[in-house]
């Protein structure tokens, strides 16, 4: 008991003395989620030119993408609770230095085989926004917590798109490889400002537990609260459609349909920024309305996205419509889901965006296969159809498994 009992006064005594949360500090916190999540995403719109540099499938290439998602997920569960032992600016700092360790191994790798454990590694290391993202909600405090939470959200969306524009054309421009070597170039250019800028936030205190008792405390946590079981849940199957639709982007506009080739995968990536855009507004909707609704809203958007695809897919101009949609929807979700998930409390701020965020890039990693899977066997159609079929699980969690209990 005594030990609880300055666990939390030490994390009192932490809250009291937090650093002020000044623009510059969120706009450093926003452009490191935005970065470091880039490097997840270089690899979706030049899938054709490595399968063709490395003389293999574009399903192989695709199983890569795979893997590095995956390799997020991996990250997120083991390596995210970390910060809530650990000094958290030192561990981001450290992170970024080996996200540029694994970029190298990438740009180097001579062999699919090489550049698919380097891809898994880059998805392992490159948690950081998850780390900052907890970090920012503590400073924020819970008035101002979703506004913060849109921001760096915002950011991290502007990260995932941009990697793809950028990246589609130095493709068009360079050979592939040369994405890679720019990353890295970036990344140790960020460790050196977050060396610089980013506030020591001292050591938590939450000492009393070592790594593996934090881990232990994890299946607690789901069980103990069934909002963060609701915001894994239906987290999982709508980022599982966002990755459905970004992983088979490129196979499907380099088909006879459009003909088209890195260059404008990554101009399309740009449509996305709507969701960027979007995020510091749903965040201050998060703050005065209920995130189930905007959760709902989110699904919706989503649908109508794969619906239009489904229909309309050929035309431009659905094309990019639907872009947006399923943009801004995966920000409802993603931002509201994450502000309930937060609002758990700060002590287990770091335990609770792990198991939200391992839950929703399984989900990614699943919906890159699946797309890629049915691209190969049953094309565009195979692809919307897999997509409507994760909203429909969504929804079912959504509206019948996680519905609120009527009081007695």
């Amino acid at each position: 008991m005594g030990t609880i009992i300055n666990v939390e006064k030490g994390w009192r005594n932490l809250v009291q003395k937090r650093p002020v949360l000044t623009r510059g500090l969120i706009f450093v916190m926003a452009l490191t989620c935005g970065v470091v999540v880039a490097n997840n995403y270089y690899l979706q719109p030049i899938e054709t030119a490595i399968a063709q540099s490395f003389r293999v499938s574009n399903g192989a290439v695709g199983v890569a993408a795979m893997l590095t998602q995956f390799g997020y997920a991996v990250g997120l569960l083991l390596l995210v609770p970390l910060g809530d032992i650990i000094n958290r600016r030192k561990l981001i700092i450290r992170m970024c230095l080996l996200s540029g360790i694994t970029l190298l191994g990438a740009y180097f790798a001579p062999t699919l085989a090489l550049f698919s454990l380097a891809s898994f590694l880059i998805g392992l290391v490159s948690i950081v926004p998850q780390i900052i993202i907890p970090y920012g909600a503590v400073l924020a405090g819970p008035d101002k917590r979703g506004r913060v939470m849109g921001t760096l959200l915002g950011g991290l969306l502007v990260g995932i798109l941009l990697s793809r524009t950028i990246s589609g054309i130095v493709a068009s421009i360079w050979p592939w490889r040369t994405i890679y070597l720019i990353a890295v170039v970036v990344i140790l250019a960020l460790a050196g400002v977050l060396a610089l800028t980013l506030p020591d936030p001292g050591r938590p205190p939450h000492h009393a537990l070592n790594y593996w008792q934090t881990l232990a405390t994890i299946p607690g946590l789901i069980r103990q609260h069934r909002v963060l079981q609701e915001a894994a849940v239906n987290g999982f199957f709508m980022f599982g459609t966002f990755s459905i639709f970004w992983s088979t982007l490129i196979f499907y506009i380099a088909s006879p349909v459009y003909r088209w080739g890195t260059r404008e995968a990554g101009l399309l990536a740009i449509f996305g920024l709507f969701g960027a855009l979007a995020a510091p507004l749903i965040g201050r909707l998060a703050d005065r309305f209920s995130d189930r609704h905007l959760v709902l809203i989110g699904l919706l958007l989503e649908t109508l996205a794969f619906l239009l695809l489904m229909a309309g897919g050929q035309f431009v101009v659905l094309l990019v419509l639907s872009i947006i949609l399923l943009d801004v929807g995966n920000q409802f979700g993603q931002v509201s889901n994450q502000t309930r998930v937060q609002n758990l409390g700060e002590r287990i701020s770091n335990r609770t965006n792990t198991v939200f965020m391992f839950s929703y890039f399984l989900g990614g990693s699943l919906g890159s296969l699946l797309g890629t899977t049915m691209w190969q066997q049953a094309g565009w159609l195979g692809v919307t159809a897999a997509g409507l079929v994760f909203q429909l699980l969504a929804y079912i969690a959504h509206l019948l498994i996680f519905r609120p209990k009527k009081a007695l």
